[in-house]
């Protein structure tokens, strides 16, 4: 199959040769004539296998065809997304795909000012990016019209319409008109999430091209049994077989990302930390020097499980294992993307053996486990139903209220195809205005641990 076979406008067709996409991804194929048709869709598949193409392309066709003349233009579409990377990677792709078609879109999200976003609101768009607390700042303001809102498109709709979302979701619901198309796109989509959307959604078609919480074929996983206090050790070990090498390393905690860039830098190694404390500016900087390789080491917390695309990322590092093990399937999507070999690699303390052994069960699969010489544990990993975790800490709810800053954020993010040029390109390129509403990349793992205890956690 070829993208010329599923219908899409010439001016797109252009556009994605010059990017280098030859043939539709899975995915694609599927979910692009689906949405062509007018269909409502929940679209679930493995990360990187080219979602945002899946809705981005059949979104800009129907809007180019239906190209209206009204003076000033109302929003047309709207995406909303967890993450302030998300965001602006998802516009990316629209500029990339739509540069052939006269069609304009602008991304707003928290963590920067307001200005330029209601600049380009007041000149007028046809599509939105937006994440949900930004918006509703823009709501507040009757600074941004929903009223004409032909298409929403919920980009990983798990974290979505996770619990903590649901309060800013409701209320953007209710601006944007009954009569709409609504797309869901995700890596996965837990029952109960299922059941929620119908209740916003028309006879929704589904798809899901593979198995939940499945993971491409391409990663190859090793564990590394370490003493938790000899995991910077290990790490720099690791580090130093290949100094040159791209690596994303996930951490569990803001302030231990930060502790652990510190103590890489005073090792010679240069590396920088993204999460949800981080200043906007100092987290698209970050993400821009790892990309053209200033850093070859980016610390990110959950925040980036998800938002995250590079180009032939090589390896993914868990120095501390996630506390959820759906996440883990996130964090690793980062490598081994549209065919391309990856490895993830994760530092495994005793007390983290009952989390290793969620995330086997959950993949279905025993995952290799090797000792490095010299950093051999003085405790042997426990799989076995007794297995210990890592105390969680206590966190505070986060405010849905307010601009930008301390909203629910996950990480998300799926992307560009391989081939394409755009995926490695630093943020330097996108216009101004982007930035994004979620931060306390946290919360939405801590609310799904809430789901699974008991009914108490359907209170929000």
């Amino acid at each position: 199959m070829s993208f010329d076979s599923l219908g899409l406008a010439p001016a797109l067709l252009r556009a994605l040769s010059e990017a280098g996409y030859e043939k539709p991804t899975p995915i694609q194929a599927a979910a692009i004539p689906e949405v062509l048709a007018g269909h409502d869709l929940m679209a679930a598949a493995q990360t990187g296998t080219g979602k945002t193409a899946a809705f981005a392309l059949p979104v800009l066709h129907r809007l180019a065809r239906e190209e209206r003349n009204e003076g000033r233009r109302p929003i047309r579409a709207l995406i909303l997304t967890p993450t302030r990377e998300l965001a602006a990677q998802v516009q990316e792709n629209l500029r990339d795909y739509g540069k052939y078609v006269r069609l304009s879109s602008t991304v707003i999200f928290g963590g920067v000012g307001m200005g330029n976003q209601l600049q380009a609101l007041r000149r007028g768009v046809d599509i939105v990016v937006a994440t949900p607390g930004r918006l509703l700042d823009h709501m507040q303001q009757r600074s941004v019209d929903l009223s004409k809102v032909d298409v929403l498109v919920l980009d990983e709709a798990d974290r979505m319409l996770d619990m903590g979302f649901l309060p800013a979701l409701k209320r953007i619901l209710a601006a944007v008109p009954r009569q709409r198309q609504t797309l869901l796109f995700s890596a996965t989509f837990a029952p109960e999430i299922k059941a929620l959307a119908q209740q916003f959604m028309r006879e929704p078609r589904e798809i899901s091209t593979t198995p939940a919480n499945t993971v491409a074929n391409t990663v190859t996983h090793v564990v590394h049994p370490v003493d938790a206090a000899a995991k910077r050790d290990l790490l720099l070990h690791i580090l130093s077989q290949d100094s040159r090498r791209q690596t994303l390393v996930f951490g569990r905690t803001k302030h231990g990302a930060d502790k652990l860039v510190r103590h890489l830098e005073q090792s010679g190694v240069k590396a920088a930390a993204i999460h949800g404390n981080k200043s906007q500016n100092a987290r698209t900087r970050a993400l821009s020097d790892f990309k053209s390789g200033r850093v070859t080491v980016l610390v990110a917390t959950d925040i980036a499980a998800r938002g995250i695309d590079i180009d032939q990322l090589p390896v993914v590092i868990n120095f501390d294992l996630p506390m959820v093990a759906e996440d883990y399937v996130h964090r690793i999507g980062r490598t081994g993307r549209a065919g391309a070999e990856g490895q993830a690699i994760s530092l495994v303390s005793h007390d983290e053996s009952g989390l290793l052994r969620d995330i086997g069960r959950l993949l279905k699969t025993d995952l290799s486990i090797s000792n490095v010489a010299g950093y051999e544990p003085s405790t042997p990993l426990r799989l076995d139903a007794g297995a210990p975790r890592p105390k969680q800490q206590q966190r505070q709810p986060r405010s849905q209220s307010g601009g930008g800053q301390g909203r629910p954020g996950g990480s998300g993010g799926q992307a560009r195809q391989g081939g394409g040029n755009g995926g490695g390109r630093p943020p330097a390129h996108r216009p101004h205005g982007h930035s994004a509403a979620g931060t306390g990349e946290n919360t939405g793992s801590h609310k799904r641990r809430r789901q699974r205890r008991g009914p108490a956690t359907n209170k929000a």
